[in-house]
């Protein structure tokens, strides 16, 4: 297989499959050129829970991707998502050394504004910044140049586990792979499947994977709250495992093919059949009974995302309303659901502004792996890799990473 420094791999590892995206860069824009998927059963939640497990998906992700797009994947920056992921605001005040912001001082105020107490097991994988204040003069989003004596900024800080930014890193490595980066999943989705005009007049981008439904909310041009909610699709599967006594293989692809997220909009004379296991015959129930278990679920998960956004104040944020990505989005009526308890426009979450293999990757499942591959082009994404394979772990990693910035800025 070829080699190419103009290649871009974004690796997807979730709790329930594992994708791999190859996008080769064409001028000012990406053409996804190979697209690989396996099912993942090595994590929980988002984390890690079995290493070996895990290899072998992301191995087999990558196999697939390669073959397909003809060139050997060597590195590439992977998303991270779990309940143990942190996002808060934070602020930073520095003087303006000659009167005029240069790029040390707008250096000097972000590290100033992410120099706050984080647990000692925690490390900090984003500073997003929200807008810049030169004196009195507030909003600002580039100040280099301005005149003035004080420049204060006000950022996104978001923070990992550090054993579980670890553990993905490590999979990564001993499938072959260097990781230029690590990136939040609900940003990387948020690349793939949102305008400019949204995020700058208030949108909730909602990412429901498997574990964990991920969720961005963004406001005038930049995030400004991000959480997560510890249950996704595989809560959906697990209750209509037992709510239609099957085993979750099978209630997986009851979900998939007949699952409908408002049990009103399934018609009353809709049979599906429920198959039978451990030697027992098939049954049959009604389309509206797997819709109302599906709909509590679903239902609360998207109430717990309203009552986080009303506990934040952040509800008159959100002028465009919300857009929900991820595998669940694709279940029938989830819009609808959403809409419902919003009470706001709701639009399903496609990978925007890519080419190449666009009929492939045009689902919400490839939004965050179509994402990570959009952020590494669009934030340098010719940069040495982060975290190569038999080199340090990402603690040593990190503190290079701090090291240096602490020369540039001193």
């Amino acid at each position: 297989m070829e080699k190419s420094n103009n290649i871009v791999v974004g690796l997807d590892i979730g709790t329930t499959k594992v994708c791999a995206i190859v996008a080769e860069v064409k001028g000012n824009s990406l053409e996804i050129i190979g697209v690989g998927s396996s099912s993942s059963a090595g994590l929980k939640n988002g984390v890690v829970v079995n290493i070996e497990n895990t290899v072998g998906s992301i191995t087999k992700a990558v196999e697939e991707a390669e073959l397909m797009a003809g060139y050997q994947i060597q590195e590439a920056v992977i998303g991270i998502a779990g309940s143990h992921i942190r996002g808060f605001n934070s602020r930073g005040i520095v003087a303006v050394k000659s009167r005029e912001v240069t790029q040390q001082d707008v250096d000097r105020v972000i590290s100033a504004a992410k120099t706050i107490a984080i647990p000692l097991d925690n490390e900090v994988i984003h500073v997003i910044p929200q807008e810049f204040i030169v004196d009195d003069q507030d909003d600002i989003k580039y100040p280099i140049g301005m005149s003035g004596l004080r420049l204060e900024a006000r950022v996104h800080i978001v923070t990992a586990s550090s054993i579980a930014a670890q553990n993905i890193v490590k999979c990564a490595n001993k499938a072959g792979l260097d990781v230029s980066d690590i990136i939040l999943e609900q940003i990387a989705s948020s690349e793939a499947v949102l305008t400019e005009d949204e995020k700058e007049l208030g949108v909730a981008l909602i990412d429901i994977g498997g574990g964990t439904t991920d969720v961005a909310i963004f406001s005038g041009g930049t995030i400004i709250h991000t959480f997560v909610i510890p249950k996704g699709g595989q809560s959906v599967t697990s209750d209509v495992s037992l709510g239609t006594k099957t085993v979750p293989l099978d209630a997986e692809k009851i979900k998939v093919k007949f699952g409908i997220a408002k049990e009103s909009l399934a018609r009353k004379d809709e049979i599906i059949e429920i198959p039978g296991f451990g030697g027992r015959p098939p049954r049959s129930i009604s389309r509206q009974v797997l819709g109302n278990i599906v709909e509590q679920r679903m239902g609360e998960i998207f109430t717990w995302i309203r009552k986080n956004i009303e506990k934040n104040g952040l509800e008159s944020k959100i002028l465009s309303g919300y857009v929900i990505t991820g595998g669940a989005a694709l279940i029938e009526g989830c819009s609808e659901l959403a809409g419902d308890i919003f009470n706001a426009p709701v639009r399903i979450g496609l990978p925007l502004d890519v080419g190449g293999l666009t009929d492939v990757i045009s689902s919400p499942v490839y939004s965050t792996g179509v994402g990570l591959v959009k952020y590494a082009f669009k934030n340098n994404k010719n940069k040495e890799p982060l975290f190569k394979r038999g080199g340090k772990n990402v603690f040593e990693s990190i503190k290079d990473r701090l090291l240096k910035l602490l020369e540039e800025f001193f």
